[in-house]
C-alpha cells in the first residue's frame, strides 16, 4: 500500500516539495536581511526600550500580510488538494468497486492512505511554520506581537495542528459527500468556521486572564509579548472606561471635568493634574491580559484541540467506509 500511495501522489508531492523549496529560499534571504536590520537597530539603541519604540517597523505591513496569508492558506490547500479527493474521487470514479474487493481490506486501504497523507500534511505544515517562525524572530523581539491573533496562528506548533485538521476534514467531507467538488466546498466552509470559533471565542479563555490594577499616575505595560484584552480605568463604583478621554469624560466628577478646558481632548499640560484628580476620587488603572509566559501553553492547548478534532473526523471516516457498500 505504501508503494501505491507513493505512485498516486508522487506528482503532488514533487510539486509541494518544489514550492516549499522556493518558499524556503525566499524566507532565508529575506530573514537574513530582517535579522541584520534588527541587530543594527538594537545596537544603535543600546537595547533601550524607549529608543526601540520610536523606531519605524522592521518590515512593511504588506510583507507581514503576505506571510500571514501563506501561513494560513497552506493548511486549507492541503485539505483541499489532498484530503477531499482521497475517498470522494474513488467513489465518484467507481474505482472503489475494484479497490475494495481485492485482498487489501478497506481498513488497511484507508489506514495507509490517511496515515501517509496526515504525515505529509504535518511535515509540510511544520516546515512552513518553522521558516515563518525563524523569519519572524527579530520582528517578534521588536514589536512584541507574537501572542496576538494573526501572528500566533502562523508561528510555533499550531500550524501543524491546522494542517492535520484540514487534511482530516477534507477526507471526512469527501467520504460523506461522495463527490470531490462538494467535498471541497464543505472543507473550505468547515475550516473557516472552526478557525473563527476557536480563534475568537475559545482561545482567549484557555486560561483565566490576569487583571492588574495600578495607579493612574504611573504607567503599566505587561512584560514581553503579552496579549492585552483591555486597558483603561475603573472608578470606585466599578464603572470601567477604556483608554481615551472620550470614554472617561462622562464618568468624571465635576471637579475633574473642569480640568479639561476643551472637552474630551485635554491639553498635554493638564494631563498629569487630571490624572491626580481622578486618582484622588478613587480611579485606578486596569489592565486585563494573557501574560507572555503563557504563549507556549496556549500553543500546546490549541494544537491538541485541532489534533483531537482531526482524530474524531478520521474515526468517523473509518466508520462510514466500513459500513458503506462499495
Amino acid at each position: 500500500m505504501t508503494w501505491l500511495v507513493w505512485r498516486q501522489y508522487r506528482a503532488q508531492g514533487a510539486i509541494a516539495f518544489g514550492l516549499l523549496a522556493v518558499f524556503a529560499a525566499a524566507m532565508l534571504v529575506g530573514g537574513s536581511k530582517v535579522a541584520s536590520h534588527w541587530h543594527t537597530v538594537f545596537a544603535a539603541c543600546s537595547g533601550r526600550s524607549a529608543c526601540l519604540q520610536q523606531q519605524p517597523p522592521l518590515v512593511s505591513q504588506a510583507i507581514v500580510d503576505a506571510l500571514q496569508l501563506a501561513g494560513l492558506a497552506v493548511p486549507g490547500i492541503l485539505g483541499l488538494l489532498w484530503g477531499a479527493p482521497l475517498v470522494a474521487h474513488e467513489l465518484e470514479s467507481r474505482t472503489s468497486d475494484f479497490a475494495w474487493v481485492q485482498s487489501v481490506t478497506r481498513t488497511r486501504w484507508l489506514t495507509a492512505k490517511t496515515g501517509w497523507l496526515l504525515l505529509a500534511a504535518a511535515a509540510c505544515g511544520g516546515a512552513v511554520t518553522a521558516l515563518i517562525t525563524w523569519w519572524s524572530g527579530p520582528n517578534n523581539a521588536f514589536a512584541l506581537n507574537a501572542f496576538l491573533p494573526g501572528q500566533f496562528d502562523i508561528q510555533g506548533i499550531v500550524p501543524v495542528g491546522y494542517a492535520v485538521f484540514a487534511m482530516a476534514l477534507g477526507i471526512a467531507a469527501g467520504t460523506l459527500a461522495r463527490r470531490t467538488l462538494p467535498a471541497i466546498a464543505v472543507a473550505v466552509g468547515g475550516l473557516i468556521a472552526v478557525r473563527l470559533v476557536i480563534t475568537d471565542f475559545a482561545r482567549p479563555h484557555y486560561l483565566a486572564a490576569v487583571t492588574t490594577y495600578y495607579k493612574l499616575t504611573t504607567s503599566f505595560t505587561p512584560r514581553g509579548s503579552a496579549w492585552i484584552f483591555f486597558q483603561g480605568g475603573i472608578n470606585r463604583t466599578g464603572q470601567v472606561a477604556r483608554q481615551g478621554w472620550g470614554d472617561v469624560y462622562p464618568l468624571l466628577p465635576a471637579s475633574c471635568q473642569r480640568l479639561i478646558p476643551q472637552g474630551p481632548t485635554p491639553k498635554s499640560a493638564s494631563t498629569s493634574t487630571l490624572l491626580s484628580c481622578m486618582q484622588a476620587h478613587g480611579w485606578r488603572g486596569l489592565a486585563t491580559y494573557q501574560p507572555a509566559g503563557r504563549y507556549w501553553p496556549f500553543q500546546g492547548i490549541e494544537t491538541t484541540i485541532y489534533v483531537l478534532l482531526a482524530a474524531a473526523l478520521i474515526a468517523l471516516t473509518f466508520v462510514i467506509i466500513r459500513r458503506r457498500d462499495a
